[in-house]
Parts: structure tokens; C-alpha cells; sequence
């Protein structure tokens, strides 16, 4: 049953990547794009990576493929111009792809199974211990300072990139909550005698 699923999965993955690209309508595109998620999920799951599976499925298709799919949706895009100009660099495109599958070919024909790896990841994480939970120890015990690290380098990084992409224009008129909170009442409405037939 698991290499049943392991090729439904697979077949399912390389399709929905293949439709994704040659799909002509971009909405279409994006449905093909959830299901190559949902298939590399399931492919983790066989794995024993059912943490990393999750995280396709919350992250990925949650978020990023459905705000990929509302995008193109409410977005009027006229993708057929996009693609007419695409097509003139459709060659050197064709190149790329045929050497990338050349050095794929290459990668798989020296590839070598180590005897050891399943002993050093044994090591790692122990048999009796659940995947999740030996990825939180590791996480949040042994690397606790490098994660909170990292974590801190990415919020200095967003500030950054917040602080050097504001610009205070002078041309555009702003809320001034401080002006409105502290104004007079008294002058701030004033009362007109509007004498009937008449205007302002």
C-alpha cells in the first residue's frame, strides 16, 4: 500500500508542476500549483516528516496558494501579452532545462548510498521519540540560543527594511489624531442662519 502511495503521490506532484506551467488560464495554474502541495505533503507524510507536511500544507496552500489564487482572481491581468512576450526568450529557456536535466542525470548516476546515514540518524533523533517532538528538542533545548538568534536577526532585518523604504512625503495630507483629539468643540462647529430662498 505505501508504494501505491508513493507513486500516486509522485505522478500527482510531477503532474500538477507540469500543468501549473502549461496551464493557460493563470487561476487553473494556481489550482494545479495546490494540488503539487498537497502531493509533496502527502510524500513527506510516507517519509515519516508528517512536521514538515503540516507546514506544506498551513503554510504553503494555506496561505501562500490562496493568496496566489485571490490575486490572479481579483486582479484583471492580461496574461496572454505576458506570455506572447515570455515567448521570445522560449529557447534559452529550452537551454536551462536541458542542462539542469543533464546535471540531474549526472547527480543521480554517481549516487551512493551511505551505510552509516541510517545509523548517524539514529543518533539524532532517537526510534522511540516522535518526529515532532525530537525536532522541538532540537529546536528549543540543544539550539535554543542560535534559534532565538536567528529569530532576532530576521526582526532586525524587517525593522531595516521598514525604516529604509519609509518615505515622508510633504505633498500628501495626513491624520493628525493629537490635533483632533485636543480641538475646541466651540470652534469647531459654527452655526449659520439660513434665511429661507437664500443660500451660503
Amino acid at each position: 500500500m505505501s508504494v501505491f502511495a508513493f507513486y500516486l503521490f509522485a505522478i500527482s506532484t510531477i503532474a500538477g508542476g507540469l500543468l501549473t506551467v502549461i496551464s493557460r488560464s493563470p487561476v487553473h495554474s494556481v489550482l494545479w500549483l495546490i494540488l503539487a502541495f498537497l502531493s509533496s505533503a502527502g510524500l513527506f507524510v510516507l517519509l515519516g516528516a508528517e512536521f514538515v507536511a503540516m507546514l506544506l500544507i498551513i503554510v504553503y496552500v494555506g496561505a501562500v496558494a490562496v493568496l496566489f489564487l485571490f490575486v490572479v482572481m481579483m486582479l484583471d491581468v492580461d496574461f496572454s501579452e505576458l506570455k506572447a512576450e515570455m515567448a521570445r526568450y522560449m529557447p534559452l529557456a529550452l537551454l536551462f532545462g536541458v542542462i539542469i536535466l543533464m546535471q540531474f542525470a549526472i547527480a543521480f548516476g554517481a549516487w551512493e548510498s551511505n551505510a552509516a546515514a541510517e545509523g548517524l540518524r539514529a543518533q539524532v533523533i532517537p526510534v522511540d521519540r516522535h518526529n515532532t517532538e525530537a525536532l522541538g528538542m532540537i529546536l528549543y533545548d540543544q539550539y535554543f540560543l542560535l534559534f532565538q538568534l536567528a529569530g532576532l536577526i530576521l526582526l532586525v532585518a524587517m525593522i531595516g527594511a521598514i525604516v529604509l523604504t519609509l518615505r515622508q512625503r510633504t505633498d500628501i495630507k495626513r491624520q493628525n489624531v493629537l490635533a483632533q483629539m485636543y480641538r475646541d468643540p466651540a470652534k469647531a462647529m459654527e452655526l449659520k442662519d439660513v434665511k429661507p430662498g437664500q443660500g451660503l
